[in-house]
């Protein structure tokens, strides 16, 4: 792909305290245009091929990488395939499969009692509502609006760590509650825009926007960040802080969409 090349020494944003209501949304609008050039491919990365196995992976996918559970889920969906098997699952048998993604047996009882669920109360289908999946168990509304948004096409924001950590450096929030978060973020961006927000922002939470230590110096947003100086800012060391595709390396899906500009991670156990 095509590198893109940020300023050398991008003009310090005005504090939020100084910036208007119209200045913030024209900012955040103006930085998810940006995202949209620079990830034109972002996508969900769990893989999954039907609502239920996208449902299953996520609720996996707490407090672990998405990498760690795709390389978990074959085996898992290649003997649990539906909720009904699922539900009717051996916990020791579930937990031994899923134990590579960690809280494997919070996440087992989990599993069993929102594919019981499935079974009984929604017959055998995922429900396509919000407060149909924050019912389920094990199911927040992180998890409902990956599902939603992603299996059946309803707009909705998620707020993961990355997303969360990303807009209060943006300082489009201060909140630190997610469904604070979630409102106040929603309100700042058409709704058509909400899902491909969320993917844009985590996919550059996860390659250049890092917890630890952000690669400020080949971010492509960084003239218009508030927060540029927290990371790196020389480019020769910051480009060796990018991850997955931006790094040269391969992603977190084993099965990634055809768009997809970087390699398919390895299965679990492959050198």
């Amino acid at each position: 792909m095509g590198e893109r090349t940020p300023a050398k020494k991008p003009k310090a944003t005005k504090s939020v305290k100084s910036e208007s209501r119209l200045a913030l949304v024209r900012r955040a609008r103006r930085i998810n245009r940006e995202l949209a050039e620079l990830y034109p491919y972002a996508h969900p990365e769990l893989d999954f091929e039907n609502p239920f196995q996208l449902l299953v992976a996520t609720v996996l996918s707490a407090q672990t990488t998405d990498l760690r559970v795709n390389q978990t889920t074959p085996d898992l969906f290649a003997v649990y395939p539906t909720p009904e098997d699922m539900a009717a699952a051996d916990p020791e048998g579930l937990e031994q499969i899923i134990r590579p993604t960690g809280f494997f047996r919070a996440k087992a009882r989990s599993l069993i009692g929102l594919s019981a669920a499935l079974r009984d109360r929604h017959g055998g289908e995922v429900p396509g509502r919000l407060e149909d999946l924050v019912k389920l168990p094990g199911v927040g509304r992180k998890t409902a609006h990956v599902v939603l948004g992603n299996a059946f096409g309803v707009p909705g924001i998620t707020v993961d760590t990355h997303f969360g950590r990303l807009v209060r450096r943006w300082r489009w929030t201060d909140q630190e509650d997610p469904e604070k978060v979630e409102a106040e973020i929603s309100a700042l961006f058409p709704k058509s825009e909400w899902t491909m927000l969320s993917h844009r922002v985590i996919f550059h939470g996860r390659r250049i926007c890092h917890a630890r230590k952000p690669a400020c110096g080949a971010c492509p947003i960084a003239p218009l960040c508030p927060a540029y100086g927290e990371g790196e800012t020389d480019p020769d060391k910051a480009r060796k802080l990018l991850k997955y595709e931006m790094g040269g390396a391969p992603g977190q899906r084993l099965k990634p969409p055809p768009d997809y500009p970087g390699e398919p991670a390895p299965p679990l156990g492959a050198a």
